[in-house]
């Protein structure tokens, strides 16, 4: 079951920050990926400033710090595919 949980968590974050940073929902499959590396980064980088509590242990917490994780995953993309245009 917590990996459905997971994945749903992945997919909801992923859509939401196509939204944000491309202004495009894309396919299930890729907001699951982008979602999934986007929680991986998101805990990563919100350990960096030492953000912890109980509220990022909370699905809505995860969720929030999967769709930062994943706005700076698209922008980081984003920019790499300017740069090789």
């Amino acid at each position: 079951m917590n990996i459905i949980i997971t994945l749903l968590i992945g997919a909801v974050a992923g859509w939401l920050a196509g939204f944000f940073v491309i202004k495009d929902k894309g396919g299930l499959l890729w907001n699951i990926i982008i979602g999934l590396l986007g929680g991986v980064v998101g805990g990563w980088l919100l350990g960096l400033i030492g953000a912890g509590g109980s509220f990022w242990s909370q699905w809505y917490g995860q969720i929030v710090s999967a769709v930062i994780g994943a706005v700076v995953l698209l922008a980081v993309w984003n920019a790499i595919k300017k740069l090789f245009k």
